[in-house]
């Protein structure tokens, strides 16, 4: 642990400075005689002190941090140091007892402008009486929600506006989630007064987008890295761009070729096809959203077939990293094994 002041009747202004020196990073935290969290000391507040000549501990310590959770994610921590414009925080338990301060030596403060639009609205039938009541994208990963799993992912590549369609048990997720301010992001939900689909939601957003934004189901998790996503996207020059990743099947039989009269040109023992698959992640240009159907229900892969008939670029981008959709019990009990094999703390 850093070294921390307790501030009390004997503290002194010379153990700030020599602790405050002691730890090197220009910033010092002050408890009280239990450890708890009472407020912060920088180099700047001892230089204005003694600029003012004004030595009282009383008066130098700012004792209304900006502080976070020792729960949080390192990546809601960075992101949230980016949106306050700070290079530390102090991070605290449940009884504001000081734990330790979370620096950063560089900063980038250029978050990026892009929306991520994550459906969240889906009923989970296939997974039973998991989501009896429980939305899908609510189910635990650990110890943290699926969709929370995906936001951190977006929020680890500098992405910090979500919009979440809700629908089945949204009142789960918006009590969760709120407005995101304590995750430091932003969240606005699309309210789906039926089921629209994975992208008749769409409709419901009510931002003016001016750059490209994600869409990705609720259900799907991968560590795919999204800024070079984005930066296919607009190479591409493309108007839609739909994650795909290889997959395979193996037929159980022996596959024949004939000719027109039945004479036998090649016979396949029990071969493997090669296919690529949608993996439930989008990157759009906001003019898309003019051929999105209002309130009606709508799949988004339909979308490409649209653009496709309009003349418009639409691109496939091949994901080689993680990947997994949450669609069956046995996909849930999968991520469960594969977060701890990996030894994360989620």
């Amino acid at each position: 642990m850093k070294n921390r002041l307790v501030l009390n009747n004997q503290t002194k202004f010379n153990d700030a400075i020599r602790l405050l020196d002691l730890n090197g990073n220009g910033v010092l935290p002050v408890v009280d005689e239990d450890e708890k969290l009472l407020g912060l000391i920088t180099d700047g507040d001892i230089r204005k002190a003694i600029l003012n000549n004004n030595l009282d501990l009383e008066h130098i310590v700012n004792k209304n941090p900006y502080k976070l959770s020792i729960d949080t994610s390192k990546s809601q921590i960075i992101t949230y140091l980016k949106k306050i414009h700070r290079r530390h925080v102090p991070l605290v338990d449940n009884e504001n007892k000081f734990i330790k301060i979370f620096t950063l030596d560089e900063i980038d403060f250029n978050l990026k402008p892009n929306w991520v639009v994550i459906m969240a609205g889906g009923l989970g039938t296939r997974l039973g009486e998991l989501t009896k009541d429980t939305p899908k994208p609510m189910l635990k990963v650990g110890v943290k929600p699926m969709v929370e799993h995906i936001i951190d992912m977006f929020v680890s590549h500098g992405f910090t506006k979500f919009m979440l369609s809700v629908n089945y048990k949204a009142e789960v997720v918006k009590e969760y989630f709120e407005d995101g301010s304590k995750f430091g992001i932003e969240i606005k939900y699309l309210e789906e007064k039926k089921r629209l689909g994975t992208g008749g939601a769409l409709s419901l957003i009510d931002v003016e987008l001016d750059a490209p934004f994600f869409v990705t189901n609720g259900d799907v998790l991968s560590s795919l890295d999204y800024e070079k996503l984005l930066e296919y996207h607009k190479e591409q020059q493309a108007t839609a761009t739909m994650c795909i990743r290889k997959d395979s099947y193996q037929i159980p039989y022996g596959v024949i070729e004939t000719d027109i009269e039945n004479n036998i040109i090649t016979m396949k023992e029990k071969p493997i096809k090669g296919f690529f698959i949608n993996t439930g992640i989008y990157v759009l240009n906001p003019e898309v959203l003019n051929f999105v159907p209002k309130d009606e229900f709508f799949d988004l892969p339909s979308l490409f077939d649209i653009l496709k008939d309009k003349n418009k670029t639409t691109k496939g981008f091949e994901i080689t990293d993680y990947w997994i959709d949450m669609g069956k019990k046995e996909d849930y009990v999968k991520i469960n094994n594969d977060f701890k094999a990996e030894g994360k703390k989620i």
